[in-house]
């Protein structure tokens, strides 16, 4: 068995699982998210658990065997928690805004860069005094938060020398020495 796969799901109270023909919809105080599950896969819901079997001892299938516990475990710590995500902005005139469901960003670019976010992911900026600036964004489907975060990150990776660009909150980079002075 796989050790991530066996594990059952606790289901919280104000979570409601449903399971119709290889989908589970999972709904909860944040939302509601769906997931289509391999026909190889088999769900069942006992009383306040989840618990994933698999049909037979493929490599194929035992591989999906814990993906998708993995991802409805996802789904119902979403719906009850939500999921969080933090990045810096590190570098002189680096800043970012948060207009309705648009980031404006400044990035050492001639220009600003906008994003617009989907309707699922909730976003604030902090710019204060010292600090550099900060990207918080909220959501319930932690897939698509994660897909957000990298876009955002993709638009000014952090460099390897002064450590400049977007970078998630509590990343460590290896910085490299640049040019020794010669003798």
């Amino acid at each position: 068995m796989s050790r991530i796969g066996k594990l059952a799901i606790k289901i919280p109270s104000g979570v409601s699982v449903q399971v119709n023909a290889n989908e589970v919809t999972v709904k909860g105080k944040l939302g509601e998210l769906k997931q289509k599950i391999d026909a190889s896969i088999t769900v069942t819901v006992d009383g306040d658990e989840i618990k994933l079997d698999r049909s037979n001892e493929s490599i194929e299938v035992r591989s999906k065997h814990g993906l998708y516990r993995s991802l409805v475990a996802n789904m119902v710590e979403g719906v009850s928690e939500g999921f969080k995500t933090v990045q810096e902005f590190v570098g002189v005139g680096y800043k970012v805004e948060v207009q309705g469901q648009v980031l404006e960003m400044a990035l050492g670019y001639s220009h600003y860069i906008l994003l617009a976010l989907p309707s699922e992911v909730k976003a604030e900026a902090t710019n204060e005094r010292g600090k550099n600036p900060t990207l918080i964004m909220r959501s319930h489907d932690k897939q698509l938060l994660g897909q957000i975060a990298a876009k955002v990150r993709s638009l000014r990776k952090p460099e390897p020398y002064k450590g400049k660009g977007i970078k998630f909150q509590g990343e460590v980079l290896r910085k490299k020495m640049g040019k020794s002075a010669s003798k």
